[in-house]
């Protein structure tokens, strides 16, 4: 697929247990509404399950010319044959994913509040890097908190793209792509939404007109 520029808003699934054809449908919404990037996120759902999901959404991505990137599941997305992985502290390294993976894929990794983590990474050959919770989350309420100024910090001293995550809303996410965020990563404040189209676009409005 053509290569898509890491900017704009990156989608993560929720973890709602909705039917199969609703949540496809409502990763095409956030699509329409311009996300550039979606992640399969799913914590409930058991391995069979969790791999009919994925493989519908990445059909639904693949027509639409957007990424899917597999949350904390290095296998599946190899089975899947997935655009590529996100990992958290207990997950594979950036190396060996991009050994199974392949050079083409896109490797993201959580930092946390840890300029170190994103320094490791990059050198590890991560494709971006991934910071927060910068606002209070429903999705982790228990999140380390950083201060916007790390992302002006990663901007400076990582060649990778960030990517900013938690609790963050139309109102208050300009002030971290002002901070040095490249994507923001947002999960109810999309698909909690009663116009999932409409809430991706009060996001994607916030980046440079050329992203969209």
């Amino acid at each position: 697929m053509t290569k898509t520029p890491l900017q704009g808003l990156y989608a993560i699934t929720p973890d709602a247990p909705l039917p199969l054809a609703t949540l496809v449908d409502q990763v095409g919404a956030a699509i329409t509404g311009g996300a550039r990037v979606i992640q399969y996120r799913d914590k409930t759902h058991p391995p069979d399950e969790r791999r009919r999901r994925a493989g519908a959404l990445l059909a639904r991505c693949r027509v639409a010319g957007v990424p899917l990137i597999v949350n904390d599941d290095l296998e599946l997305a190899v089975e899947l044959g997935a655009d590529g992985v996100h990992l958290g502290r207990d997950d594979p390294d950036p190396n060996a994913a991009r050994e199974r993976l392949g050079e083409a894929a896109i490797i993201g990794v959580s930092c946390y509040d840890q300029l170190a983590l994103a320094e490791a990474a990059a050198a590890a050959g991560a494709s971006y890097v991934a910071f927060g919770s910068f606002f209070p989350s429903t999705t982790k309420p228990k999140a380390v908190r950083p201060d916007p100024g790390l992302l002006t910090e990663a901007r400076r001293r990582v060649a990778l793209p960030s990517v900013a995550i938690g609790g963050i809303t139309p109102h208050n996410g300009g002030a971290l792509i002002a901070a040095g965020a490249d994507m923001l990563a947002v999960v109810t404040g999309v698909f909690a939404q009663a116009d999932i189209t409409a809430a991706a676009r009060a996001y994607t409005n916030l980046f440079p007109k050329e992203t969209h």
